[in-house]
């Protein structure tokens, strides 16, 4: 059982004898996975839509492009934000080349898109010495290659700092001040300061502009312009938006869009 108390997800592509096995499915606006874990390492891409998953540790938005690396074992739970299409691809414990245990954002070159939907036309009992082995052993190799980006923002887990957190989420462009939001979540600003450092390692000056940022990347993968998605987040200059956005992503507003 999970520690959520639902049992682990067990799918055909997690018991097929392969390196390798891809899942394909297809989301509506606003559908969600419920929190679960596999039993081998993941790595969710959607062709079309943006993924939202949280984990214990972090909230991550995962735009077209990018693709989330998801360690065996990993609580965690995916929304859709408008129609989402994913393609999924599951790794047995001696085919992941990544070796990581920690959830990381991927850039996906034109090259790893089109092996991923290449294999997921492949059969799942795919031929190890045909077309199914080399497309398998070369995702692996772009896996391991691919960069990995900070598209994930830090989870609260404090009541407090969660009523900040779902309150800022719907409204990123507020420009309430600590000791203003104190006043509203019943704790003192010394009090949330402390709880900022204790539970996400930052300050919440830094935490509220790492969800701005990638909040601002949901909004450029959904076709909002640069200036557009700069003002949804609370960003009154475009060029400090488009600096602040590279510095964080290794991207500009307009390459993610």
């Amino acid at each position: 059982m999970s520690r959520f108390g639902h049992n682990p997800r067990t799918i055909a592509q997690e018991q097929v004898d392969r390196p390798m096995a891809a899942f394909v499915r297809d989301y509506g606006e606003g559908e969600a996975t419920g929190w679960h874990h596999h039993g081998r390492a993941q790595v969710l891409y959607a062709i079309e839509g943006v993924m939202r998953v949280d984990t214990l540790a972090a909230h991550f938005v995962v735009p077209p492009g990018r693709a989330l690396w998801v360690p065996s074992g990993l609580e965690h739970e995916v929304r859709s934000q408008g129609r989402l299409a994913m393609r999924s691809l599951f790794f047995r414990a001696d085919a992941a080349k990544v070796g990581e245990r920690m959830t990381a954002v991927l850039g996906v070159s034109s090259l790893l898109r089109e092996l991923i939907l290449a294999a997921c036309a492949e059969p799942l009992e795919w031929d190890e010495a045909g077309r199914g082995g080399h497309l398998a052993a070369l995702i692996a190799e772009e896996i391991a290659r691919a960069p990995r980006l900070p598209f994930g923002v830090p989870a609260l887990h404090d009541a407090r700092l969660r009523r900040l957190a779902q309150a800022l989420s719907k409204q990123p462009a507020s420009d309430l001040t600590l000791d203003e939001w104190a006043q509203r979540c019943g704790a003192s600003a010394r009090t949330l300061a402390r709880l900022f450092h204790r539970e996400t390692g930052m300050g919440f000056a830094r935490w509220r502009q790492t969800l701005r940022l990638t909040e601002a990347a949901a909004l450029l993968a959904g076709g909002a312009t640069p200036a557009q998605a700069a003002a949804s987040v609370g960003y009154a200059s475009a060029p400090a938006f488009g600096a602040a956005f590279r510095a964080a992503f290794g991207i500009t507003p307009g390459e993610a869009r």
